[in-house]
Order: C-alpha cells, then sequence, then structure tokens
C-alpha cells in the first residue's frame, strides 16, 4: 500500500481522536524516523518522553527479543522473573519499597488517586478523600485521571466529573495552604508540566509541598509518567529537586516503547492496597517488564544521564541565542532535555515548517513548542535542530 491508501485506510477505520501530519513512519533508529516514502526526519518528539533511549535502541530490542521466545504472558496470579526483578530495580533506586504495575501512565495515576483515598480513609477517617492538583496539570484520559486534570478543554462532554478534586495555581503554595481542609488526603503535582507547556518549579514550591505534607498528615504525589527516567538529568525527577514524595507514577520512557507504568509507594502507604484491592490484567508483563530493565539498566550504566545533562544544557544555550534574535520568543524554560519555547503567537504553522524541513518537534498549549529528544541526542543532531528552528523563524 502506498502512503495515501495507507492514510486513506486509517482514517476510515481508527476513531478520530487524534490529528496526524500527513506522514506514515514505518522505521527509527536512534533520534531518525523514515517515513513510507523514505524520507528522513530528526525526531525531537520521541514518542512524547518514551523513546528516552531512541528508537529501537539494540539493548531493548535485544531482551524483547529474548523474552518472547521464553514467555509471552502469564496471569499475576504467578510469580515472574522480569516483573520481580524490575520491581526490585525501582525500589532499589527510588525512595519507594512497593511498586504496582499497569499498562500506562493514567494508569498509574489511577492507581495513585485510589491508593490515597483508600490510605486516607484508613489512616484519617472516611471523611479524608480529596485530592489538590494544579491548573494546567495532565495526568491521563480515564475519568479519574481527566477529573485530576486541571484543564477545562479535557472535561468538556465528559460531565459530570468525579467528585473529590480540587485545582490550585501552579508554582502558588499559599493557594495550597488555603485550599487544605478535612477532606484533603493528598497533593498530587507534575515536577515539572509537561502538557501544561513545560512549566518549571520554582527552587522552593516543591520543599514547601513536602513540609505542608508533612504537617497536615497529607500524601504527596509526583506525577513523573513524562519527566522520570532520566529526562531531567536523573533516573527520576524528584532526585533533581531534592524531594521525596510518598508515591510517584511512571510510565512512557520506563520501558522504551512498550505500553508500561508504575506507581510506586512507601511501604506504609502501600500496605493499603491489599489482594483484590486493585489489579491489571497485562500489568508487569514479562516481555514489557524485560524491555524496562534494559531501558533502565542502560540509561543508568551507558552515560545516558550524562548526556542529558550536557546536551539539554547545550541545546538550552543554543535556543537562548535564538530568543536574543527573535522578538517573539517570549520565554525559554525546561531542565534536562524537556525544553520548552513560548511563542507570541500559535506554534502550529512552526511545527510545519520544521516538518517540511525533515525535522518533527511538538506544540502545547498552543503557544508552546515542546522538544523531547532521545537522551541519546548528539550536538550534531541538536545543531540541525536549531538550524532548522532558525530558518522557520526566519519565514515569519
Amino acid at each position: 500500500m502506498n502512503t495515501n491508501q495507507l492514510m486513506n485506510l486509517s482514517d476510515q477505520n481508527i476513531a478520530s481522536t487524534y490529528s496526524r501530519f500527513p506522514i506514515v513512519i514505518v522505521r527509527g533508529d536512534g533520534c531518525i524516523v523514515w517515513d513510507s516514502d523514505n524520507r528522513e526526519y530528526l525526531d525531537f518528539v520521541g514518542g512524547l518522553a518514551v523513546c528516552n533511549l531512541g528508537h529501537c535502541h539494540p539493548n531493548i530490542v535485544k531482551a524483547i527479543k529474548e523474552q518472547v521466545e521464553r514467555l509471552i504472558h502469564v496471569s499475576n496470579l504467578y510469580y515472574t522473573e522480569p516483573q520481580t526483578k524490575l520491581a526490585g530495580l525501582l525500589t532499589k533506586k527510588s525512595f519507594a519499597d512497593r511498586v504496582f504495575f499497569c499498562n500506562s501512565g493514567a494508569e498509574a495515576n489511577e492507581a495513585a488517586i485510589k491508593l490515597a483515598r483508600k490510605y486516607g480513609r484508613e489512616d484519617k477517617g472516611n471523611e479524608r478523600f480529596e485530592i489538590i492538583t494544579m491548573t494546567n496539570s495532565f495526568h491521563g484520559r480515564t475519568m479519574a485521571t481527566i477529573t485530576a486534570t486541571g484543564q477545562e478543554k479535557f472535561h468538556k462532554g465528559f460531565e459530570p466529573l468525579l467528585p473529590g478534586f480540587i485545582y490550585v495555581p501552579y508554582n502558588d503554595v499559599e493557594a495550597v495552604k488555603n485550599t487544605i481542609g478535612k477532606t484533603t488526603c493528598a497533593i498530587m503535582v507534575e515536577p515539572i508540566q509537561g502538557e501544561g507547556g513545560v512549566n518549571c518549579p520554582s527552587d522552593s514550591y516543591l520543599k514547601e509541598l513536602r513540609e505542608i505534607c508533612d504537617k497536615h498528615g497529607l500524601l504527596l504525589i509526583f506525577d513523573e509518567v513524562q519527566v522520570g527516567i532520566g529526562r531531567t538529568g536523573t533516573l527520576f525527577a524528584y532526585e533533581s529537586y531534592g524531594v521525596q514524595p510518598d508515591i510517584i507514577t511512571l510510565a512512557k520512557a520506563l520501558a522504551g516503547g512498550l505500553p508500561i507504568g508504575a506507581m510506586l509507594a512507601r511501604e506504609e502507604v502501600a500496605g493499603s492496597f491489599t489482594p483484590g484491592s486493585h489489579a491489571s490484567t497485562f500489568g508487569g508483563n514479562p516481555v514489557v517488564t524485560a524491555a524496562a530493565l534494559a531501558t533502565i539498566n542502560t540509561i543508568l550504566n551507558d552515560g545516558v544521564l550524562r548526556n542529558c545533562i550536557e546536551i539539554g544544557g547545550y541545546f538550552f544555550h543554543e535556543l537562548d541565542k535564538l530568543r536574543g534574535k527573535y522578538p517573539f520568543i517570549k520565554e525559554l524554560r525546561g531542565k534536562g532535555l524537556i525544553v520548552g519555547i513560548e511563542l507570541e503567537f500559535d506554534g502550529g504553522d512552526i511545527v510545519k515548517r520544521c516538518l517540511e524541513r525533515g525535522v518533527l518537534i511538538n506544540c502545547t498549549m498552543g503557544k508552546i513548542l515542546r522538544f523531547l529528544p532521545p537522551l541519546t541526542v548528539t550536538k550534531a543532531e541538536v545543531d540541525t535542530m536549531v538550524s532548522v528552528l532558525d530558518d522557520s523563524f526566519s519565514e515569519i
């Protein structure tokens, strides 16, 4: 089938929940992908922070191949080796004592919400169920997680939303303090808001949230679905800010491209989940957990975190030169290799211009260009990205 036939067949048969660009990607290697017409693209979207090791990293491919020849799936009524080893690695490298595996970031956040409510009721009483989240947050597409999401555009058409969530401005500690009540059980926050526009915390924000939670006996939940697994230059984003939550959620990059989610929690909190209180048929599947083991070990042992910090700094510096050149760039922000450029106008046209020049980038919140390249990206690839962006800006 040619490109047009493939796109037409897709449009005829797949639910219209995405606005897709007119290319069919058929192959990937590192930071490069190719379409069905064999055109090459430099990928600075990275599967929206999924492909942290690039496309088809050999360590991940090898782990998947070996696992599918041994065991693809059994029920979670039985133990499996890859799942057990992955849980051990995650707890060893984090603050957490227990892991719950699922299939996506939304499911991981759903598990965190359920655990926070259950723990709140058991520890503080039946009235403890409300969770404070932030405006411009994004936590997923299930009914609970879109309710937790502090953006009205995701709520429209799905009302009435679930009770038990209240929104306050991001980076506003006083608003959090003024919102806490007798029904509050947790505060849920992205260390860096990705979908909300690459909004970064002030130096003290996350630390102050930790202090508030300690003072009021609340749980602190970090949604690290987008910024975990090396994206900020540390394995977990909370390490970049020196603040330990009670629960974190992971997904996207955890298995290098295969669908997986994980919720990690302290022993005391995790104890509220008992047999039958929560489950996931495919959660912790042997193939995806084998891929996740390969992913994390590669990130930890192959200099990926160092490259993220070094190339992230270089990328930021080169983009800052563009900010000095083009007055319509309002702000440049980010950490490691999650970077955002806020424009004075809609960024969709810039995304299309970059696509025409063979570079994939993303726009969120209308005016924020978001860059999420593989953490293995090179200086030469950054130079190409910046040059293409410069050319696209110069036409405005």
